[in-house]
């Protein structure tokens, strides 16, 4: 009898191993290619519980057994988080409900798209502010899963900030909300006789030893933005407090599934403004990071030449963006064509959204701080959008050139996979000149962008996938990138997460004994290793290459 006949006879949804639904789920934004045996399209909290159930009573019968669950929402993952050889969960299907939106809050199950999310919770005036650039694709799910950021992280943070409650199926089968609990409530949760209070008794162990509470003191990450790893460091300490939630945020689905979801939401301000600055060397970021971010804004955004020149050659598809036409977005960028014309192609282009209550109010904080930079800062070219509707030709820039890239250069295609690290921002003049130098020594045409205001950057190559020597290439260029980022205490990634891609590099960015302490953790809470193996903690470079969508040397 094949697996998917044995998991039809458990489960209400749908149980799918035909070759057009595995090939589906196959792939994610990454450069990774892993056909599932089976696909499962879950009802609701009680088929998970099932197929964790099965999955564990196979387990026990044959060790050895590859059987595992991995959980997968709209597949905008670019690390290759929800790719799996065993059993694929697709939450979209049935588990997409939006449940309650309260005064400031919202509870959704984690297959609702986000697009849809924001539609539901903007009618009352509110948002979830960690939504990421591809926020029309994406759901909610995979925004917890993967801890994401975005274009508001600087003022805002990232999602984890927002996850008040989770409801979890975790190892035993069954569902488990967690919360951050302390004081009187976590004494009586670690003394309770349950499976609960093993796992919270077991986890406080872990990080109230001393030695233990002193590596990851040593080891913690030291920029804002960071998804690599488990946030040992922002849990508590397990005596006075302990938030399970924050350890699954971020987790990828390798601790457990996430069945529902409490985020806690804010009310935006309505107006905005930008201020935009054209840099034509790298050395001016060492005054004008420093000096942006005195200003305070809401967010600080840029994206480089290669990614203009992309824009410029696809006006057509911004222009559908911005829900306009050809002719208007040519016109609106008549300023930057003159520019360009004039002075070159700026290296960098920086934009500094501000919002307030009142459209005056957020552009006079943009003229303000042009005023400051064409004061102190001769030859930059620096302009003002004085609105929502003159930014979005900006924003649309910034937010689609990897989905232009993704779909429009023919013969080649997007390999993300130095795609998300993190430095100090006060560090990116002397950090960037050196990571262009390795770049240089590889034939690659490349985009980047990032969130300049948090020091988290995308570079996105765009590479010949019959190149025979491109398997070699990516494990030698992420090796000289990701110790270039451990050089200047920074994030291997920001936003993005481990998944296949960067699993590899974990202990080269926390060291030995803070990855021990991660195995201990994958172990408490899943001992068989049935949740989305190799993803966090548990894979090699040469697992990692191996399912890799290119042609082998």
């Amino acid at each position: 009898m094949s697996l998917a006949q044995d998991l039809k006879k458990i489960v209400k949804g749908e149980v799918d191993d035909s070759q057009e639904a595995r090939e589906k789920v196959s792939r994610d934004a990454s450069l990774f290619y892993v056909l599932p045996e089976v696909v499962v399209r879950p009802q609701n909290a009680e088929d998970i519980g099932k197929l964790v159930d099965f999955a564990t009573a196979e387990k026990k019968k044959n060790p050895k057994s590859s059987i595992s669950l991995t959980p997968r929402s709209a597949g905008t993952d670019m690390s290759g988080g929800p790719l799996n050889n065993s059993i694929v969960l697709d939450m979209t299907a049935h588990l997409n409900k939006l449940h309650e939106i309260g005064e400031k809050h919202a509870v959704v199950e984690p297959g609702m798209f986000f697009r849809d999310f924001d539609a539901q919770t903007q009618k009352k005036d509110l948002e979830l502010p960690s939504y990421t650039a591809s926020r029309m694709l994406n759901t909610v799910g995979g925004m917890a899963a993967n801890n994401s950021g975005g274009e508001k992280n600087l003022k805002y943070g990232k999602t984890a900030r927002y996850v008040e409650e989770l409801d979890v199926v975790l190892s035993d089968g069954k569902v488990h909300t967690l919360k951050n609990l302390s004081g009187a409530a976590l004494q009586a949760k670690l003394a309770e006789d349950s499976f609960e209070g093993e796992l919270y008794r077991n986890v406080s162990k872990l990080i109230s030893n001393p030695e233990h509470a002193q590596v990851i003191e040593e080891n913690k990450p030291h920029v804002e933005k960071n998804s690599s790893g488990y946030a040992l460091w922002d849990i508590g300490d397990g005596k006075q407090s302990l938030n399970l939630a924050r350890l699954m945020v971020g987790a990828q689905g390798s601790l457990g599934i996430i069945t529902k979801i409490k985020f806690k939401l804010v009310q935006p301000k309505k107006y905005s403004a930008m201020t935009v600055v054209f840099v034509k060397n790298l050395a001016q970021l060492g005054y004008l990071v420093p000096e942006i971010l005195d200003y305070e804004p809401d967010s600080f955004e840029s994206y480089d030449d290669h990614t203009f020149a992309i824009a410029v050659h696809y006006f057509p598809e911004l222009a559908s963006q911005m829900k306009g036409n050809i002719f208007s977005l040519g016109i609106s960028f008549l300023p930057e064509m003159w520019m360009m014309l004039t002075g070159g192609v700026p290296k960098l282009v920086l934009l500094v959204e501000f919002r307030a209550d009142t459209q005056e109010e957020a552009t006079t904080k943009a003229q303000v701080l042009a005023d400051e930079i064409h004061g102190t800062q001769e030859g930059m070219s620096v302009h003002v959008a004085p609105d929502e509707k003159h930014a979005r030709k900006y924003w649309a820039v910034r937010r689609e050139s990897f989905n232009l890239l993704r779909k429009k250069i023919r013969g080649k295609r997007t390999a993300p996979f130095i795609d998300d690290f993190v430095v100090p921002p006060r560090t990116l003049p002397d950090f960037l000149p050196q990571l262009e130098q390795i770049l240089a020594k590889y034939d690659l045409v490349y985009t980047v962008a990032g969130h300049v205001g948090d020091g988290n950057f995308h570079i996105i190559p765009l590479i010949d996938p019959k190149r025979r020597d491109m398997a070699k290439i990516i494990d030698q260029l992420s090796h000289k990138v990701y110790d270039l980022v451990v050089k200047y205490q920074g994030s291997i990634s920001g936003e993005h997460n481990d998944g296949l891609i960067r699993t590899p590099y974990v202990e080269k960015m926390f060291g030995k004994a803070m990855y021990a302490l991660f195995h201990e953790v994958k172990t408490i809470f899943d001992p068989l290793n049935i949740f989305n193996p190799g993803k966090k903690v548990g894979s090699t470079f040469s697992d990692a290459l191996s399912h890799l969508d290119l042609p082998k040397v």
